[in-house]
């Protein structure tokens, strides 16, 4: 005769930390690339690497270089849009006309308040880590290895999307965060210049690899340590 193993009860707190985790895994993992994005580093790659389109008016690499960090920090720093708007070029003109500098405003308060939700789920993530750990780590296991199933799901259709329709991927996203028309600019206008879509698609599909391939180690991961766990204890999660 055999005995059958009874699914051990999970309380009411441990099902909401649970669901919790799963949901911020995939917001936390793409903002930690995101953040890894906004570096000199991913901007000397891009300039640097073949095939990086080059400026139609004649901007040099060297310049690019130069001027693409200040907009970079300036979505991080605390100062105001003068920040940019002082910026000059060599002949004296302003870098950024009044559409650009309105726009670069509006990605700033967008950048604050996905970094300040980051802050805030990371500390509730590290505390819903911290009870699970102690109190069922089956249950911790069991968050992350679903919230990784979620973030492959996620990636890998954002990353098909952007691979054979960039141009509405780019066109929606921009919708979702901006006012109609704020956002597209002339060839000629600076921020095209130094970051023209071919950066942005690069961005794009370096955040979403990056994400892809930390899931899928936490998936196989966690699989392999679930299934040890539940044949040492006589248990499945």
């Amino acid at each position: 005769m055999t005995t059958a193993v009874s699914r051990p009860k999970v309380s009411p707190i441990s099902l909401i930390l649970r669901i919790y985790l799963t949901v911020a895994f995939p917001f936390l993992l793409v903002m930690i690339f995101v953040r890894l994005i906004m570096s000199p580093l991913f901007i000397q790659f891009e300039y640097n690497r073949p095939g990086f389109p080059e400026d139609y008016y004649g901007m040099t690499s060297q310049e690019r270089l130069q001027y693409a960090p200040f907009a970079i920090q300036y979505l991080l720093n605390g100062e105001d849009i003068s920040y940019l708007g002082d910026l000059r070029v060599p002949d004296g003109s302003e870098m950024y006309n009044a559409r650009e500098l309105h726009h670069m405003r509006d990605v700033k308060l967008v950048t604050q308040y996905a970094f300040i939700s980051a802050v805030i789920a990371g500390v509730l993530t590290t505390v819903a880590a911290y009870v699970l750990w102690r109190d069922n780590r089956n249950i911790l296991y069991s968050a992350l290895l679903t919230g990784s199933r979620l973030t492959i799901g996620i990636i890998a259709a954002i990353v098909i999307i952007s691979i054979t329709s960039w141009d509405v991927f780019f066109t929606t996203f921009h919708g979702l965060f901006f006012a109609g028309g704020t956002w597209q600019f002339a060839y000629s206008d600076t921020l095209i210049r130094l970051f023209p879509e071919q950066f942005w698609f690069d961005a794009a599909l370096i955040i979403g690899g990056a994400t892809l391939l930390v899931a899928i180690i936490t998936l196989v991961t966690l699989t392999r340590r679930i299934l040890t766990r539940s044949t040492q204890d006589g248990t499945l999660v």
